[in-house]
């Protein structure tokens, strides 16, 4: 190859050696891997799934994220920006699909994924058009709002989901292990640097889980039991039910998926010295909608670009898109091995509860840190703020708050994330209008 052809490839589509590719690649995984079984695991708590039901949803969420990442970087069509964006379950859909799956099952999950894939696919060429009515006050304050209402989580983890009255609640056992977990994560974070530091929650859980083995604690009978291979079965927990108040609510998260996949497509594409037009940020969210159709379909959840590899491409200065289609092709196979699902299930619930406490504490950080840059002077920006934040904790006070309403609005009213973005979206119509639709440069 001449070296002007060299100077022609532009470092998105650089391809580099495997064995480059390979070690980048698994680098992205790594710092992923912890948030992305969390939402299975979160999802199987809340359903009171078996281990075995658990272990499936770790493998197909783990298939479904290399598939998505595959279509991300890759592309064909109009689908995928075709830039280093690795794709994973986003916590956005936590909630709503807890309260959907306790009214309708898993299948009525599900059935409202897929339909709100499909909305996705659908709406990416016209979304741009619409993202005024999301400015960083509304981005960052849905953020924060995600945060907070996933940080019960981790200390029901760290309870042992036991009543007060119980002897295992809050046992000095769990909360050891718990916060041991936290300070093995805190002192990753803060003593190194770059690799290591991007994962300190996954590098905290194998400490806290090694020590909790040692201790007797954690049990890995399970691991014996689970098969070395094992294939993604499409519609596992059944073949999916349709229910308006659900599908709704998925939309909504859908909308809210899409104002995060924009600003994180943006920030890689700046990046990597490849801006995104209107119609690369189409591909990008065309193919977050294919991706989580393909996940109502392979029993996994709606995905999301994950923003900790944003983080890590400033880091590391690797712009090949074909770095994290190799992190795709990793994920791929980490499905396909359902022994690897079974170790990650055998991780104690105080262990998640101490990792959990540092991840869900940083999506609100990074919920305030996208409101500092917010103007709150001379405006309703920080009403705004308050009240949407208010209304999103309104059933983490106090979960049976909006009984008496009636049983089609559950969905929507008992999720606070749901509850608190629609809120933030309103407030802002009323308190700043629709905003200036600023130019969107269209790509070659």
């Amino acid at each position: 190859m001449s070296e002007d052809t060299k100077k022609a490839i532009h470092p998105v589509d650089e391809m580099l050696p495997t064995s480059q590719l390979f070690a980048y690649g698994l680098q992205h995984v790594l710092a992923m891997y912890a948030g992305a079984v969390a939402v299975p695991i979160i999802v199987a708590q809340a359903m009171h799934l078996s281990a075995e039901q658990l272990i499936h949803l770790i493998n197909a969420d783990l298939f479904t994220c290399g598939i998505a990442t595959l279509i991300q970087t890759l592309g064909f069509w109009k689908v995928g920006a075709r830039i280093p964006m690795i794709q994973g379950v986003t916590f956005a859909s936590v909630t709503p699909m807890i309260v959907i799956g306790s009214q309708g099952g898993m299948t009525a999950i599900y059935g409202a994924i897929i339909v709100a894939g499909l909305f996705t696919f659908l709406i990416a060429p016209y979304f741009s058009r619409l993202i005024r009515l999301f400015p960083p006050v509304v981005t960052g304050t849905i953020i924060t709002i995600i945060g907070i209402t996933l940080l019960p989580v981790s200390v029901r983890w760290i309870t042992g989901y036991a009543k007060p009255t119980s002897p295992e609640f809050a046992s000095p056992m769990n909360l050891f292990l718990a916060f041991l977990t936290l300070a093995i994560v805190i002192i990753v974070y803060r003593f190194c640097k770059g690799f290591l530091s991007n994962i300190s929650v996954l590098i905290g859980l194998i400490g806290g889980t090694i020590i909790a083995t040692l201790l007797g604690v954690a049990d890995f009978s399970e691991v014996a039991t689970a098969d070395w291979v094992g294939f993604i079965t499409p519609f596992s927990f059944g073949y999916p039910t349709f229910d308006i108040g659900a599908i709704l609510s998925m939309i909504i998260v859908m909308v809210v998926v899409m104002v995060e996949t924009t600003g994180d497509c943006v920030a890689i594409g700046e990046i990597v010295g490849k801006p995104m037009g209107r119609k690369g940020l189409a591909k990008c969210l065309r193919a977050d909608g294919l991706s989580t159709m393909l996940g109502g379909i392979f029993n996994s959840f709606p995905y999301t670009a994950f923003a900790q590899n944003v983080g890590l491409l400033a880091v590391t200065r690797v712009k090949s898109r074909f770095v994290v289609a190799m992190s795709g092709l990793i994920l791929v196979v980490l499905g396909l091995v359902p022994k690897m699902a079974a170790v990650v299930a055998c991780i104690p619930n105080s262990v998640l509860g101490g990792a959990g406490i540092a991840m869900f504490g940083m999506i609100i950080a990074s919920g305030i840190r996208a409101l500092s840059k917010v103007n709150f002077e001379g405006n309703y920006n920080l009403m705004l703020v308050a009240v949407s934040i208010g209304m999103s904790m309104v059933t983490l006070t106090e979960p049976n708050f909006y009984h008496n309403f009636p049983s089609w609005t559950a969905v929507i009213l008992h999720s606070g994330i749901t509850l608190g973005s629609l809120t933030a979206v309103i407030l802002n119509l009323i308190f700043n209008g629709f905003g200036k639709e600023e130019p969107v440069e269209e790509e070659d």
